[in-house]
């Protein structure tokens, strides 16, 4: 079996992995299951769609649709039975929908994947082998590279109205979309222009969903200027990975008083920056740095580690039964802890005691890094940072947000860090921050050079900021403030992030290590004209270009 994909920056020869096994480790069975499990989402979204006129609206079915996307994401879910499970419960949701619908409208050109109907576990596995649902079964290249950008927007878009979902509930309008969307991407009949105007809509209601996780994650107090410590301690730790602030909270309350310490990994970093959570003693500070070094870093730990979303890379044997999964995350052989009952709080019992057994983890570094520079952080500090600009102190801000990754290439943006000249500001936000966050690189008039907002999702943060800079500085453009965008990009939740700038109106970005292998010539070329998306090139040309405003 081989299978096609090329839904992330690592994707073989940047043309797509299609082999026994993709970049990410994720085998050729479980990518061609992933791939019928969304073309299942995609039946129950065209029925869902067209019940809506009827004011059908059912929210065990929309947050199914949404949890399905987001744990096809890039290093979620590997595990083959739970995509067979999925599958069969998908087909129990669509049927419910389209029986609303009888006898309400006569349905035409109905789409197969509304129709196919497995008998057992190998009516699936033979179907998945067909490559049902898969980016090949499109011909125009530039209709697949359209409906691919649509749909890794709507996985996104998944990721972060999940998160959202799980601390406020409501998301009605979001989850609406997420379906109507899958549904358009269905369409045979569809335009180049429709499916342009479909990825700019997927922009706009990135910024929506991204909107709705911040007023969601301010439940645990705003973003505050903060210190991270990166030292252990002596007691037996749990790292925590992914980005799931609820899970975090129950395992921070269930191990006080424990004698176990928690520590945070990777996009968990942020937690430090909120109130709310850390406030607890026991949350002792960051182990480790990005996602893909997490092997070597999980061996060293010595205690059970916890990842609430993606980003797993497939765990060594040697240490393999200290993993636990929850959520949207899964791979055989792994505990899962399950979903929380309904009012109810997941049980991490089992973790902790896992950890009363194991050493304390050994020390990868040691001092701290500061962060927690959020919209409204760095927008109490508004008056400051435009008297530095006003004075020159500031020459420019360069956000250099995104995703970290493996590829030696990913060294630029450090160069770049670097390279730019001491009047220069950095902001940035997800895990590319890792790059260079902790480089010696000081601070103008007091404020560090380099302002962390949080996670990948809070790149919202440095929208916000740009936009009322704009109106601070008294442009009509928000091109015109003297801002670069150097973006880094690994999966899915960086191409809705990359939408949602372009629906806002920035122009002129750099993306790289490398330019989606998803885009055709044509489509990119599009990008390239109508919205001067670039590619890198070397950091000192870059910083020298970014410095005159190019």
């Amino acid at each position: 079996m081989t299978m096609f994909c090329h839904q992330c920056q690592e994707t073989a020869m940047n043309k797509g992995c299609s082999k026994k096994q993709g970049i990410c480790g994720k085998t050729a069975e479980v990518a061609n299951l992933q791939d019928l499990f969304i073309w299942t989402l995609k039946g129950i979204s065209f029925f869902a769609v067209r019940a809506q006129k009827y004011g059908w609206y059912d929210e065990k079915t929309a947050f199914f649709v949404d949890k399905g996307l987001f744990q096809t994401i890039t290093n979620a879910d590997f595990n083959r039975q739970d995509f067979i499970d999925e599958i069969f419960a998908a087909m129990k949701l669509r049927e419910r929908v389209k029986t609303f619908l009888d006898g309400k409208e006569v349905l035409s050109n109905i789409p197969e994947c509304a129709t196919w109907t497995p008998r057992n576990k190998q009516d699936i596995l033979e179907k998945a082998a067909t490559g049902a649902g898969g980016w090949m079964e499109i011909e125009n290249e530039d209709v697949r590279s359209l409906k691919a950008l649509a749909q890794y927007g709507l996985k996104g878009i998944s990721a972060y109205l999940e998160h959202g979902y799980q601390i406020r509930k409501q998301g009605k309008e979001i989850f609406e979309y997420l379906m109507y969307g899958l549904d358009q991407i269905v369409r045979d009949d569809i335009s180049i222009d429709e499916l342009v105007a479909l990825c700019m809509k997927t922009g706009e209601y990135g910024v929506k969903v991204m909107a709705y996780l911040d007023e969601a994650n301010a439940h645990y107090g705003d973003t505050e200027i903060s210190e991270v410590n990166l030292g252990v301690g002596n007691n037996p730790g749990i790292l925590i990975s992914g980005h799931d602030f609820v899970d975090l909270e129950e395992l921070l309350e269930q191990t006080k008083g424990s004698g176990v310490d928690v520590y945070t990994h990777s996009e968990m970093l942020p937690a430090h920056y909120r109130p709310r959570l850390k406030k607890y003693s026991h949350l002792v500070g960051n182990y480790g740095s990005s996602w893909w070094l997490q092997k070597e870093e999980i061996k060293k730990f010595n205690g059970p580690v916890l990842f609430t979303t993606n980003c797993l890379v497939p765990p060594d044997l040697d240490y393999k039964d200290r993993i636990f999964a929850t959520g949207a995350v899964g791979f055989e052989g792994i505990k899962y802890i399950p979903d929380r009952p309904e009012g109810g709080h997941k049980d991490f019992s089992e973790i902790i005691a896992m950890a009363k057994t194991c050493k304390p983890p050994i020390e990868l570094e040691n001092g701290k890094i500061i962060g927690g520079f959020g919209h409204k952080q760095v927008l109490a500090l508004a008056d400051k940072i435009i008297d530095a600009v006003k004075q020159g102190a500031i020459k420019r801000f360069v956000v250099m947000a995104g995703c970290d990754g493996r590829h030696k290439t990913r060294s630029y943006f450090t160069e770049v860090a670097e390279k730019l000249p001491k009047n220069t500001i950095i902001l940035t936000a997800g895990c590319a921050k890792y790059r260079y966050n902790k480089l010696p690189l000081g601070d103008i008039n007091g404020i560090p050079r380099v302002l962390d907002a949080g996670q990948c999702n809070d790149s919202y943060s440095l929208a916000v900021i740009a936009l009322e800079l704009q109106k601070a500085f008294g442009l009509d453009d928000v091109n015109k403030l003297p801002l670069s965008l150097d973006i880094a990009w690994y999966e899915q939740k960086a191409v809705l992030v990359l939408l949602a700038l372009l629906y806002l109106g920035f122009k002129n970005i750099r993306l790289g290590p490398t330019l989606p292998g998803f885009l055709s010539p044509g489509i990119a070329s599009v990008l390239v004209e109508k919205f001067g998306i670039k590619g890198i090139t070397t950091a000192d040309e870059d910083v020298a270009a970014m410095m005159t405003g190019k």
